[in-house]
């Protein structure tokens, strides 16, 4: 019979309360107990121990910390996949049949691949920057404060030039009327 169906014994609660006291965490002190994660859980309740959960939150924040950089780096090479296969568009290469009645083998090198051909790489291009912006989506910073700002001042540069080329034609019509 297994330690995890056998009755907790006061020695079993005392080892669990000691090994709290030590920080140990939930899932290693029943590792060292033999006891069911629930058991440990149930124990120290009833005591009215609780867990550090900061390690926990820690180590959660470091694995989604990790996975942001993997599908960081992901991103990259799926970029950099999408400027090989366009490049591949206007390089030479090699178009061949296999088959035929006597099944044989024809190749040609010619100075760019066919259309078909190239339909297919800007696909797998497209695929590939497609699934590089899904794990990694471009910053949400548009720039359109940026955008308001220059409009602005161009905005107010148009109204001050306007003011000033209807002072100047007003100035211009009085001194047309005042001439004999």
């Amino acid at each position: 019979m297994s330690n995890q169906h056998r009755p907790v014994t006061p020695e079993d609660r005392d080892e669990i309360i000691l090994l709290h006291g030590e920080g140990k965490g939930r899932n290693e002190i029943a590792r060292l107990t033999g006891r069911a994660q629930r058991t440990v859980s149930v124990i120290c309740a009833e005591e009215g121990l609780v867990f550090d959960a900061s390690m926990t939150e820690d180590a959660t924040r470091h694995r989604v910390a990790q996975l942001a950089a993997l599908r960081a780096d992901t991103a990259v090479d799926l970029h950099l996949d999408a400027l090989k296969l366009t490049q591949q568009m206007w390089e030479p290469a090699t178009i061949f049949n296999f088959g035929g009645k006597d099944n044989t083998y024809r190749d040609k090198h010619v100075s760019e691949p066919p259309s078909g051909d190239k339909k297919n790489l800007m696909a797998a291009a497209g695929i590939a920057l497609e699934k590089s912006l899904k794990l990694v989506p471009p910053a949400d910073d548009t720039g359109v404060e940026d955008a308001q700002s220059v409009l602005g001042q161009l905005m107010v540069g148009l109204k001050a030039a306007y003011d000033q080329a209807k002072s100047e034609e007003a100035g211009n019509e009085e001194a047309e009327g005042e001439s004999p």
